[in-house]
């Protein structure tokens, strides 16, 4: 192949490339990308892609969860499930069941049903976060109907490297993590941990008590989550790589009550996870590459049900205590190959086996479901000219129920579910520092085990037969460089997803209970489309600008007078770094979100917060910061009943090595 071609186009305005200053300390294995990372010519600086949060942004901006860093891009909304605490986001209107999360490439989430509470997942021991929106590899695999996250491990480069930070909030928040790594040329290690505990967040002092609310601390709020990641890799030669992760989080939080209707007095004692994966790269001769994963994933979680504000009483403990033993285990393979002059090809196998067991609070087995999921997909990047890049793909998805079993509702096994997938992208470089793309994604979400067998306290009708969501992801947009420094994008999306799986309700009937019970079916239409801007730039050596912006319009077809919910039409975050000092940076981020549904009868309203940091750099490797988030101590909520926390206060103390 020449040499000169422009071999890594745009995929979807280069979502999963990384910025340069987290490339030398990315987990390349990790990488799910479009095409193979090699030379190029004419190609923009990896820095200008807007749909990666970088390990700078993170620390910059205090992102020290999944969820909060995520919502530093365009197109990304954060939210909260409410009753089940659980930090979530929408991707251009699509829920975390259809937007998954990976780690480096290996799929992770609950089995059960699909979701994954992002606070739980620190971003200590992380390079970098890539999003891919409506068009995405296939390498990736099954589910990714609106896109895919994927969470790329930091990766030594030194013989010797590290880090480590303290800190201090509101809260009675304390927390710790450290990192080192060595990379002795024909093997590496990484290791990290992390500890966070803190008794409550503060209310907004603008907040009205409610009967089940005092104000102030924020009752039943506590948290605490610790973590161990460690990575062990050889890398024999230039093309050949080898790596072997494991990664043990340990959770347990309060579930704050709502402070309308519907109060719940819930603690979850345990909220566990242990991983361990395998990924390779193999060098075939000069023109193929074989790339394997292989892991193993076990969720433990906990719930017990209280019978009042005093967590003392659990009315029925068996009924009332429940846990949840969940596993994944699977692999995928893939082979790319550069023998066609002009062209990259992939061939990728995926197989993964989900089991989900829950148990009463005597121990007794009250749930057992096992499914297996298998994929096969084929992608060619053809290349017209050098600046221009042509990406096609094709997958088969296969869900295929091997265990069925609920107490006191016996199930005949159900026939496999299967969906087709397919996709195509044009990349045109019409310049060293600007991109144009157009795509096109068919892309599809199997129902999750909940979905299928959830009888949601004896207020659903299981429904078995249900079938794959599917949506047509369009897109058009630009990525480049408006002036020297100056990063830019602009997208324009429209989904139009199908057979969604929504609640159908029984006749005359607007809620789900006992006497009168819903279910899930696939009666869904909904059309999502808006727009995505973003602008970066230095303006002098002391003063940085940037922000971007999201409208987002979701429209019911299937049922206008049903609202959908979680996401604001309007979306707009600002910051802007100054250093008046060689010593010292000041940064404030500000963020507004317009008025967002949060049911058929409940619009919240809008808000706008300002966070303010300032950090001091005691010697090169030291250095300390303090700041304020929610400066103007704001009230407002992500979910209806579940308010946020007001003004709070923070300090920390970080040193590298």
């Amino acid at each position: 192949m020449n040499k000169n071609r422009t071999t890594k186009p745009l995929w979807l305005a280069c979502m999963l490339a990384l910025t340069t200053s987290a490339t030398a300390e990315t987990f390349n294995l990790g990488e799910v990308t479009v095409t193979a990372p090699r030379s190029q010519v004419g190609e923009i600086g990896e820095e200008q892609t807007a749909s990666a949060v970088t390990r700078k942004e993170i620390k910059q901006f205090n992102r020290d969860n999944v969820g909060d860093a995520l919502n530093l891009l365009s197109g990304v909304t954060l939210t909260n499930s409410g009753m089940r605490n659980e930090k979530m986001v929408f991707v251009r209107g699509f829920d975390a069941r259809q937007v998954p999360l990976f780690i480096d490439g290996i799929p992770v989430y609950v089995p059960y049903d699909g979701y994954l509470d992002l606070n739980r997942f620190t971003t200590a021991d992380l390079a970098t976060i890539q999003v891919s929106k409506g068009f995405s590899s296939v390498a990736f695999g099954p589910n990714t109907l609106g896109g895919a996250i994927n969470l790329i491990s930091r990766k030594p480069t030194s013989k010797f490297e590290g880090d480590a930070s303290l800190g201090f909030a509101s809260g009675k928040e304390k927390q710790m993590q450290a990192n080192v790594g060595s990379n002795q040329g024909l093997w590496y290690v990484q290791g990290g941990v992390s500890y966070l505990q803190s008794d409550n967040y503060p209310l907004s002092s603008n907040f009205t008590p409610t009967a089940t609310e005092d104000g102030g601390a924020r009752n039943n709020s506590y948290r605490k989550d610790d973590k161990i990641s460690l990575k062990l890799g050889l890398t024999p030669n230039s093309g050949d790589e080898y790596a072997l992760s494991f990664y043990k989080q340990n959770g347990e939080k309060g579930q704050p009550p709502s402070v309308g209707t519907g109060v719940k007095y819930w603690k979850w004692p345990k909220w566990d996870k242990q991983s361990l994966y395998f990924v390779s790269r193999i060098a075939l001769g000069e023109k193929e590459t074989l790339k394997a994963r292989l892991y193993w994933d076990k969720f433990d979680n906990g719930l017990d049900i209280y019978t009042n504000d005093t967590y003392t009483t659990i009315a029925n403990p068996v009924a009332d205590r429940s846990t949840y033993d969940d596993s994944t285990r699977g692999g995928s393979v893939e082979l790319g190959s550069t023998r066609l002059p002009g062209q990259e090809i992939k061939f990728v196998a995926h197989y993964k086996v989900d089991k989900h067991i829950a148990r009463d609070g005597a121990s007794t087995v009250t749930e057992s479901f096992r499914d297996t999921l298998s994929s096969y997909a084929a992608e060619d990047n053809i290349w017209v000219n050098p600046a221009l890049m042509l990406s096609l793909g094709i997958t088969r998805h296969t869900l295929t129920p091997q265990e069925v079993y609920k107490s006191g509702s016996p199930f005949t096994l159900p026939d496999a579910k299967s969906a087709t997938d397919g996709q195509a992208g044009l990349f045109y470089d019409y310049s060293s520092a600007a991109r144009l793309y157009a795509t096109l994604a068919q892309k599809s979400r199997l129902p999750t085990l909940k979905d299928r067998y959830s009888a949601r306290f004896s207020t659903y009708i299981e429904n078995t037969a249900l079938r794959p969501e599917q949506s047509a992801n369009y897109e058009i947009g630009y990525q480049g460089k408006l002036w020297h420094e100056a990063k830019a994008e602009a997208a324009v999306f429209y989904s139009d997803i199908t057979d969604k799986i929504q609640t159908a309700y029984q006749t005359g009937s607007t809620s789900c209970t006992a006497s009168s019970k819903c279910q899930m079916q696939n009666i869904g239409n909904v059309q999502a489309s808006g727009i995505e801007l973003g602008l970066n730039s230095p303006l002098a050596a002391w003063l940085e600008l940037g922000g971007n912006f999201t409208y987002t319009r979701l429209k019911n077809v299937s049922d206008p007078a049903t609202q959908l919910t979680g996401v604001p039409r309007q979306k707009l975050t600002a910051h802007a770094l100054l250093k008046p000092a060689e010593t010292l940076d000041l940064i404030a981020f500000a963020e507004a979100n317009s008025r967002r549904w949060a049911s058929n009868t409940v619009e919240l309203a809008g808000f706008t917060t300002l966070n303010l940091k300032a950090v001091y750099r005691i010697t090169n490797t030291v250095s300390t910061e303090a700041g304020v988030n929610n400066l103007s101590d704001k009230n407002y909520a992500l979910a209806d009943g579940y308010p946020s926390a007001g003004r709070t206060y923070f300090a920390n103390a970080m040193m590298k090595f």
